[in-house]
């Protein structure tokens, strides 16, 4: 099973700070809206997205379906079929992808020390 891309979204208090900060260590903008108060940065390989007023906790995030770009992948493990897998190991599920559709959908679980994970399939 592929996850897909991976990054880690970021709360952020001031997300003009912030952006400041990460394009001073190396990061460039990739995507996002600043005047809705997210953008997705890369360094290399390495994504982060900063989120303000999103959500509570920074968050490692997965993107079936997507490279370390936002390229689509030719192939790819639909989230679904992740989740269902997830849910067979026992895997307690926070949200649930509805298992009936078809297209962009995303879960969220969280690791034994209460970091969550959040998989977002955009297609």
């Amino acid at each position: 099973m592929s996850l897909g891309a991976f990054s880690v979204s970021l709360n952020v208090k001031d997300i003009h700070v912030s952006k400041t900060f990460y394009e001073n260590i190396g990061f460039e903008v990739l995507g996002g809206d600043i005047t809705q108060n997210w953008l997705i940065l890369k360094n290399g390989d390495c994504v982060i997205g900063l989120f303000q007023g999103m959500f509570e906790k920074n968050i490692l995030t997965f993107n079936p379906g997507w490279n370390q770009n936002a390229e689509n992948l030719d192939s790819f493990t639909d989230i679904r079929e992740i989740q269902k897998q997830y849910k067979a190991k026992g895997i307690k599920m926070l949200t649930e992808a509805d298992e009936t559709s078809e297209g962009p959908a995303h879960f969220t679980i969280e690791d034994p020390d209460g970091n969550q994970i959040l998989v977002d399939q955009h297609r």
